[in-house]
């Protein structure tokens, strides 16, 4: 999920930042004209520096302190009008561009959690969260200083080459000819800028998910005692990123003497050829000392926004980066116009469903087809199993019945209605999903509980805890219901951490549960709360599990077998088993490998 280099033009990359940021858009016309108001506040000294020689000073009758006097009142309170000018337009500046992007950041988090789940596998999380922090990051350092410089800096050079060219357009031109050659060594390095700031951005990426990998994984690592190949894989993705930065520091370092070397040689010319025209060719010693400010004036800023063109490269390759996820289409799509559930159990109809995930990196097209013409009715209140070996296509049908994708082709019903139809909201308020890697914050089992319905009180908690029949669990906890579970609950057991979701879900008190089972080994005791706990939470609800034990499908109502992305048996388990086929063939083996001899 890369973005291509060049994808977008800087121009059309700060035009689509704005229309993605209209906070920043608000009232820019005026935060620009407090900005020329400032930049023509500066170019007033130079005009009355002009004026002081050539009227107060360089006069037939002597000095006139008196003039000179007014012309230094007038540049000062030129001076106090530009700098409150311009530290209005900062302030309005600095205030909105904080707020964009505060507007921008929880944008793209809403986006990330929206996106299809098949964005997330081609997207290691390292590299979404540098899109949320460092890429933001740079944006707001950009604001700072880069964006404040293109501002000011930018409208003062407009003005001083108008007031140039009103002054003496010969030596204007002179000024603009010489300076040209500046821009057209910039326009060459941007482009090597943007290669190099946009691997820079990348390698950022690739080092914050080896890293995250590093820390998370630091258990199995050290189990493993891979620590010095897991240690050779971090330094280089780290050493990448350093040499990524570096080629973009040089070629933004070749930036910085260039506007120092064009102001001297400019200045140089300005001079010598002001001399040669001389009062002779009506150019008074006070224009030319004028222009000469005009001049400095004009070169400034230059020199100034080369020094930020680098930090305006960085910032472009990170929004073009932001507005990639942006880009991203939100699968399954919200409906225009949504239908409520109706109230009570609810039934599920699947007919006809067919899917197949998109090519990696490509947002037309499909992939083999996972699954293929897919109907089942289960009916309000039944507990039924989907099982079959791996990549049959039964946790990709639990994602279908949860919406977390949509079939391209055929339907999922819930309570009869369309679940494309469905509000998100409603939805997840009736349906629930037990992962198969349930997710605990850092934080006590009863804040992970009660996150699923936010307002539950405490005696709600408690009584679940006593209706799914693990008080013995809770009460063998260190601080019972206020132990802290540790970060993604790496201080409880797997089971455990299912026994956490399993209350999460009670608290939601769905109408459909589906649960993905847990595959991995738990000990006799645990296996029987969850056990226990489960059947306790399924009573009354409509429950399908992806059973990856089979003894889960021997209790179930109906088990559901899945080949290869084909429904092909649908029964009760004893007339499965009967019958000799594909689920029995399942069982037989199952028992084998769970038999001891």
């Amino acid at each position: 999920m890369t973005e291509p280099i060049g994808r977008f033009s800087a121009t059309s990359t700060i035009g689509r930042g704005l229309e993605e940021a209209p906070v920043l858009r608000q009232g820019l016309g005026l935060t620009w004209l407090l900005a020329a108001a400032g930049a023509g506040g500066r170019v007033i000294v130079p005009i009355v520096i002009q004026q002081a020689i050539d009227r107060g000073i360089d006069t037939p009758d002597g000095v006139d302190l008196g003039f000179v006097a007014w012309c230094a009142l007038i540049g000062l309170i030129a001076q106090i009008v530009a700098a409150v000018c311009q530290r209005t337009a900062i302030v309005r500046l600095g205030v909105r561009s904080e707020q964009a992007l505060n507007d921008l950041r929880a944008r793209l988090i809403g986006h990330v959690h929206r996106i299809s789940l098949a964005d997330h596998n081609e997207e290691r999380r390292g590299a979404l969260v540098a899109r949320v922090t460092s890429d933001i990051e740079t944006l707001a350092e950009f604001f700072r200083w880069g964006g404040l410089a293109w501002l000011l800096n930018g409208t003062l050079m407009v003005i001083v080459a108008g007031v140039m060219l009103a002054y003496n357009w010969l030596l204007a031109l002179i000024a603009i000819a010489v300076a040209i050659p500046l821009f057209v060594v910039l326009q060459f390095v941007q482009r090597h800028l943007v290669a190099a700031y946009e691997r820079a951005r990348r390698r950022v990426g690739d080092m914050l998910a080896s890293v995250s990998e590093l820390v998370t994984g630091a258990e199995t690592i050290r189990a493993y005692g891979a620590g010095s190949m897991f240690e050779e894989r971090n330094q280089a993705a780290v050493k990448a990123r350093s040499d990524a930065q570096i080629r973009g520091g040089v070629i933004g370092a070749f930036l910085c003497p260039l506007g120092e070397v064009f102001s001297v040689v400019t200045i140089a010319t300005i001079v010598a050829v002001g001399v040669a025209i001389g009062p002779e060719g009506g150019l008074t010693a006070g224009a030319l000392v004028g222009f000469v400010f005009l001049t400095y004036r004009f070169l400034e800023p230059i020199a100034e926004l080369t020094e930020v063109l680098d930090q305006t490269q960085t910032a472009v390759a990170g929004l073009r980066r932001v507005l990639g996820v942006l880009d991203i289409p939100v699968e399954p799509a919200p409906p225009e116009h949504p239908r409520p559930l109706p109230p009570g159990r609810l039934d599920l109809d699947i007919d006809d469903v067919t899917f197949a995930y998109r090519s990696r990196g490509v947002r037309t097209g499909v992939d083999d087809i996972v699954l293929e013409h897919i109907t089942a009715h289960i009916p309000a209140g039944q507990q039924v199993a989907m099982v079959g070996s791996t990549g049959s296509g039964k946790t990709t049908l639990g994602r279908l019945i949860a919406r977390m994708a949509d079939p391209i082709a055929g339907d999922v019903r819930l309570g009869g209605v369309s679940l494309s139809h469905v509000d998100d909201g409603d939805l997840r308020s009736r349906l629930v999903v037990v992962a198969q890697e349930p997710f605990l914050f850092d934080d006590t089992i009863a804040a992970n509980v009660a996150f699923a319905r936010p307002g539950v009180d405490r005696a709600r908690i408690e009584r679940l805890v006593d209706e799914l029949d693990i008080r013995d669990w809770i009460d063998s906890l260190p601080d019972g219901l206020d132990t802290r579970v540790g970060e993604r609950g790496d201080s409880l057991s797997a089971g455990e951490r299912q026994l956490v979701a399993l209350l999460r879900a009670g608290v939601a008190d769905p109408d459909v549960l589906i649960l993905d089972e847990a595959t991995s080994s738990v000990d006799a005791l645990t296996e029987v709360r969850t056990s226990r706990a489960l059947a306790h939470l399924a009573s009354g609800r409509t429950t399908i599990a992806i059973a990856h034990r089979l003894s889960t499908a021997a209790r179930a109502d109906r088990v559901l077998v899945l080949d290869h992305g084909r429904l092909v048996e649908d029964g009760h388990h004893d007339d499965l088993i009967a019958a000799g086929g594909r689920y029995a063939a399942l069982y037989d083996a199952w028992l084998s490998a769970t038999t001891t001899t």
